[in-house]
């Protein structure tokens, strides 16, 4: 079989490898060489995408494993199912929409240089741990993830981005470090072996005392909902998007991100089944706190980027509730929710750092009638800010409908509270776009360009998914429905077993 999951992978590391490499005289071309890269990477996913069998998807599919490190049971083993195919097709889509909202950002050849290699980079390892087979494969991946990102944030952005970046380093590596103990004593209780760390070979054979399953959930739940991300751990977030690039927090909220609510689905339910439903009363408190605080937070924001990323928490809480429901139609919604916030979430940073790069700031008491003056930017952002409060017609209303009535039946109290967001999500949106764009324009008259062709196709191709998805959601659903099934079914097996 052709390896079409493990090309994807190495395709934009080469390519950040070749940009590394070029001449002085040859720096100018960076922004070109790395947008071919990421056109290569979607024809190349497209291929794949159009040879997956959708009747069976839940099964992994293009497997590869090759040996690793064979004494200690690892492997580059990588397979999608149709999960990881809608976020990889997440990841695929959205990289070159970064780079093309980037492509003036950086006068310096040598900076932009580096920052394209970076999000190549970036783009290799989002590839590579959604379709990560091997569980110490997918920590490699999960813990190298932080060097660029460490970099994207700690030197291309606002003054407190040295801070931002040291912030969001030592959340991610305290995660990261108690989760790679409960990924060693996996080793001693499975069952070994040169691929000792295979998903399938773990899945419903360990060999785990209750107490010894709790304590490993644990471990990996709070890597996860760091990343997420998840009230109380949630605030190295808002300093990061107030201070970095709106295209690196655009792909770390949109895409990266995701690998929390990922691994709560791929690993947590699946390896820990009997400690998930332990846990979970729990877990759904948290995630109802974030949904509600998240949004509070975000009515009371006067910096745009800051707003969009509590936005997030709130949104995040809503799929970690739809996952802890342990229900299909919670989980597909859940998984379809991971698809759909990364496009309207990933086009809002972007809408807001067109902004903030025209005016010089996100402060949104700075603003004022500018629809007058800019109609259709003014437009664009508010087809994307209704599609982030879930109106009907667009991608994510079908998402939330989905969590809130699958979760009703075991957490009808959970999805009254979560409910309320939705409410304020109206607020935080609308009154947004109220204090930004209506109203008298100032005196003088701002000097604001409307949306170039450039950021008209950084935005429009996203608005075109969500319009799709909204009427025609059974496009993605189609992918979630058997890994979903699969998912409850291991959790009702070690719940009948029990």
């Amino acid at each position: 079989m052709f390896p079409f999951l493990t090309i994807l992978v190495a395709l934009p590391a080469v390519g950040a490898a070749v940009l590394w490499a070029l001449p002085a005289s040859a720096r100018s071309r960076a922004r070109e060489v790395a947008l071919g890269v990421t056109v290569i990477e979607i024809v190349l996913f497209a291929i794949m995408a159009l040879q997956f069998d959708k009747g069976d998807a839940g099964a992994f599919q293009f497997s590869e494993t090759y040996a690793w490190i064979p004494q200690i049971g690892t492997s580059w083993a990588l397979g999608i199912n149709g999960i990881g195919l809608l976020l990889i097709a997440l990841s695929v889509i959205l990289t070159p929409l970064a780079i093309l909202a980037a492509w003036r950002e950086d006068k310096d050849v040598k900076a932009r240089r580096d920052y394209m290699a970076l999000i190549l980079v970036s783009l290799s390892f989002m590839v590579g741990i959604f379709a990560a087979r091997d569980v110490f494969l997918f920590y490699v991946l999960f813990e190298a993830m932080l060097i660029p990102l460490y970099f994207m944030i700690g030197r291309f952005g606002g003054l407190q981005r040295r801070y931002a970046a040291v912030k969001f380093l030592l959340f991610s590596l305290a995660g990261g470090l108690i989760m790679l103990v409960a990924v060693v004593a996996l080793y001693f209780a499975g069952p070994g072996g040169e691929q000792a760390f295979l998903t399938d070979g773990l899945t419903g054979s360990l060999d785990l005392s209750v107490g010894q399953e709790r304590l490993m959930f644990l471990a990996f739940f709070l890597a996860f909902a760091i990343k997420a991300p998840m009230v109380p751990v949630h605030t190295w977030l808002p300093d990061v998007a107030e201070t970095a690039r709106p295209g690196t927090t655009a792909l770390l909220v949109a895409v990266l991100d995701k690998i929390g609510t990922f691994g709560m689905i791929s690993l947590c339910l699946v390896l820990f089944p009997e400690a998930a439903q332990w846990a979970a009363p729990g877990i759904i408190v948290f995630a109802v706190i974030s949904v509600i605080y998240g949004a509070l937070l975000a009515i009371g924001q006067r910096d745009m980027m800051r707003l969009v990323a509590f936005t997030s928490v709130s949104h995040f809480g809503v799929m970690i509730l739809g996952i802890f429901a342990f229900q299909q139609t919670s989980i597909e919604g859940a998984a379809l929710y991971m698809f759909n916030h990364g496009l309207s979430t990933g086009a809002l940073f972007l809408l807001v750092g067109f902004l903030v790069a025209r005016t010089g700031t996100a402060d949104v008491e700075a603003y004022g009638g500018l629809q007058r003056v800019v109609p259709v930017f003014a437009g664009t952002f508010l087809v994307v800010g209704l599609s982030s409060l879930s109106l009907p017609g667009l991608s994510p209303f079908v998402s939330e409908i989905m969590v809130f009535v699958g979760a009703y039946p075991v957490a009808a109290v959970a999805v009254i509270i979560s409910a309320i967001s939705v409410v304020l999500a109206a607020l935080y949106i609308l009154r947004t776009y109220q204090r930004v764009f209506t109203g008298p324009v100032p005196e003088p008259v701002p000097a604001v360009r409307d949306l170039t062709l450039r950021e008209r196709l950084v935005a429009w191709p996203l608005i075109a998914l969500m319009v799709l998805l909204g009427f025609a959601p059974g496009v993605a659903i189609d992918y979630l429905r058997e890994p979903s099934a699969d998912v409850v079914a291991q959790v009702t097996i070690e719940e009948a077993g029990a």
